[in-house]
């Protein structure tokens, strides 16, 4: 029971970050946006960092059964791996044109 627990809230805190912060953090007027991009990036970093940092928390004290401590590793790796993608992402370091061009290639292929 602990590990389905473990895993709802894991999976809710990904939903909270990624979809849950950019939704509260638009604002749009008619077609313009009138919110800042960088505060939402500040906030999806902030989010993972204290995900990442609560995971290896209950991995390395709180949780006392090993199996459930493993869990708690893996989605603080996890975590972890999405921080560094993210910062890659925000710095410059890695871009998604190609996924870009990928999608718009499609569109115009099949319509």
């Amino acid at each position: 029971m602990q590990r389905l627990s473990i895993q709802c809230l894991n999976v809710a805190l990904l939903a909270l970050i990624f979809i849950g912060i950019p939704a509260a953090t638009r604002g749009q007027w008619g077609n313009w946006q009138i919110s800042a991009a960088a505060q939402s990036q500040r906030l999806m970093f902030w989010g993972l960092a204290l995900a990442a940092a609560g995971n290896a928390a209950a991995a390395l004290g709180l949780i006392k059964s090993r199996k459930e401590r493993k869990l708690c590793g893996e989605w603080a790796a996890a975590f972890v791996a999405l921080l560094l993608v993210q910062y890659a992402f925000h710095r410059g370091y890695v871009n998604f044109d190609w996924l870009k061009q990928s999608l718009v290639w499609l569109q115009k292929h099949f319509p």
